[in-house]
């Protein structure tokens, strides 16, 4: 499965709709547009009204009276975050998307227990690589939202990340937590909390995925490494789902893949009603794209 698989896989559904915070941004704008050249989805779009038209006239001038957009006024970026956190709320969208505001503008949104999008899970970010050399997507979670999970917090994120790689195809990821060592170490927590992750696994408590930890990075992702290492295990080396320690390893792990290997990338937040696209302003109208595709697939996969 390649990104593009996703961007495929995303279109063969007509029902598709996005609803978008503070959506009067070109880049925004932008990957907006590549979605419905794929026909992707339909997209609502919450902002100042003539801010937007007077954008999409002068840059888009294609997108002027699509029947796919629906444009929205609000006065400023807490009402848009609010009016498309609404809308997926009451099942008029089925992604939420952040445009040009402030991510804790929009998850403020999400939490709000009237009109929000809680579950009582746990929040987390799962991104899919396409690493240039490989055959498969890698995921990586959490590097965005938790900082330092505990036990309880990673079986969760590891169950939102299972949901995703199911999503795009994998129907029994192989989940590696993360840790610099491959044996239980009492003085290193991560190898302790591996160790448990395993049990919980083994006993259920974990599903649609096998886990196999602690392992380090090279021993997650090549067999070779793992092989000369010692690692019997027939996992090891095959990780589709790389859960990371804590929010500073995945952070550098994320930009590591972008910026050293030029991985193409898409990403979004699970565990909420829908799922949710965090645009950055350093993501390429394709991330964007990529994550669109990402999240529709997942919000059409229950678990």
């Amino acid at each position: 499965m390649k990104l593009q698989d996703l961007i495929h896989h995303a279109s063969e559904s007509s029902d598709n709709v996005v609803a978008v915070a503070a959506a009067a941004d070109l880049e925004v704008l932008e990957a907006v547009s590549m979605a419905l050249e794929q026909n992707m989805a339909s997209f609502r779009l919450y902002d100042d009204e003539q801010k937007l038209k007077e954008l999409i006239a002068l840059h888009f001038p294609h997108l002027v009276g699509h029947p796919k957009i629906y444009k929205q006024h609000v006065k400023d970026n807490q009402q848009a975050a609010i009016a498309a956190v609404r809308s997926v709320n009451l099942n008029e969208a089925n992604v939420l998307m952040k445009g040009h505001l402030p991510t804790a503008m929009i998850l403020k949104a999400v939490l709000n227990p009237e009109y929000g999008l809680r579950t009582g899970k746990v929040l987390s970010h799962v991104a899919a690589f396409e690493i240039p050399g490989y055959d498969r997507l890698i995921f990586v979670t959490d590097a965005a939202m938790n900082i330092a999970p505990d036990l309880s917090q990673k079986a969760q994120i590891i169950q939102n990340a299972v949901k995703v790689a199911h999503s795009a195809g994998v129907e029994n990821p192989i989940v590696a937590p993360l840790a610099a060592v491959e044996v239980v170490n009492p003085s290193m927590s991560p190898t302790l909390d591996a160790a448990a992750l395993v049990a919980m696994n083994n006993r259920g408590q974990i599903s649609g995925c096998i886990v196999d930890g602690p392992l380090a990075l090279d021993n997650a992702i090549s067999v070779e490494a793992a092989k000369h290492k010692g690692l019997t295990s027939t996992t090891a080396g095959k990780a589709d789902i790389l859960l990371v320690p804590n929010i500073e390893s995945g952070n550098i792990l994320y930009k590591s893949l972008v910026y050293f290997a030029q991985a193409k990338v898409g990403a979004l937040i699970e565990g909420a009603k829908a799922p949710i696209v965090l645009t950055s302003r350093a993501d390429n109208a394709e991330s964007k794209l990529h994550s669109l595709a990402l999240a529709i697939s997942s919000s059409k996969t229950k678990e």
